[in-house]
């Protein structure tokens, strides 16, 4: 009898670890990160993902995301995991907003060719893909202050419905400081973009990155490594806004993200 239990108690012992392990928000707009064997292929719903080394990966949900989302592990030794993901859907605010000048709702046709000029380069600016994982080391707030627009919210601009709005905005004065949430590579520099004014991005590894707008001046170049809690610019009210604040955004691989999910609640200033 002893014999019999002493090989069970190493059976447990040598047991294979799950091909997979996964942390993070199961939601419509949410980021989850994944560990697996290096070596290892990663799809979610048939695209293949950037994959480290070391076997770590991250997934993401846009807004509109389906209740089901498939991911696929193919290890190095011809193994294959499937799982389905559960994706819980969420509900979103509608907000209205007036006063704005009629030109930023409606550009005319002078504005259209300054527009298409900014979306490429914020296309181009996000399309980064390295296999940096900055991403590990957790985010934080780049910002403290009142939260006047959260992710998802339809905004409905001087009466006219427009498209959801896709970040998190932070009241603040004017010139107040904005920190990296997290370490990474500066991607975009802008003076002044039509819609977003002053606007920066910086890239967090996978084709994670994080895009803030409105700025009031931007402390940090293209191309420069930026640290966690590093002062990388100042609020600002540039672009189409109502008053000086930040609005943070987060993309991964073209899926938009929410910050807040990464960050959880503010803590008081």
């Amino acid at each position: 009898m002893r014999t019999l239990v002493f090989l069970f108690l190493i059976g447990v012992a040598v047991a294979a670890p799950a091909a997979v392990e996964l942390q993070g928000s199961f939601t419509q707009g949410g980021v989850v990160f994944g560990k697996t064997e290096p070596g290892a292929h990663v799809f979610q719903d048939g695209e293949e993902l950037p994959v480290s080394p070391q076997g770590d990966f991250v997934i993401g949900f846009s807004r509109e995301a389906k209740e089901r989302s498939e991911l696929v592990i193919e290890l190095p030794d011809g193994g294959r995991e499937r799982r389905e993901l559960k994706v819980s859907g969420r509900d979103y605010d509608i907000q209205r907003i007036d006063g704005l000048p009629e030109r930023k709702v409606t550009p005319k046709e002078e504005d259209q060719a300054r527009i298409r000029a900014d979306q490429a380069a914020v296309k181009k600016a996000r399309a980064r893909l390295d296999q940096r994982i900055d991403f590990l080391q957790g985010f934080m707030w780049p910002a403290r202050g009142r939260i006047t627009g959260v992710y998802g919210s339809q905004r409905i601009l001087n009466g006219k419905p427009k498209w959801p709005h896709y970040g998190v905005d932070i009241a603040g004065p004017v010139g107040k400081p904005v920190r990296a949430p997290a370490a990474g590579i500066v991607t975009l520099v802008h003076p002044d973009m039509f819609y977003s004014g002053a606007t920066l991005i910086m890239d967090h590894g996978h084709g994670l990155s994080s895009t803030f707008l409105h700025l009031h001046k931007i402390l940090v170049r293209e191309g420069q490594r930026v640290e966690k809690g590093q002062i990388v610019a100042q609020m600002g009210a540039s672009g189409r806004v109502t008053g000086p604040h930040l609005d943070w955004r987060m993309n991964l691989r073209g899926k938009r993200v929410d910050p807040q999910l990464l960050v959880g609640p503010m803590k008081s200033e």
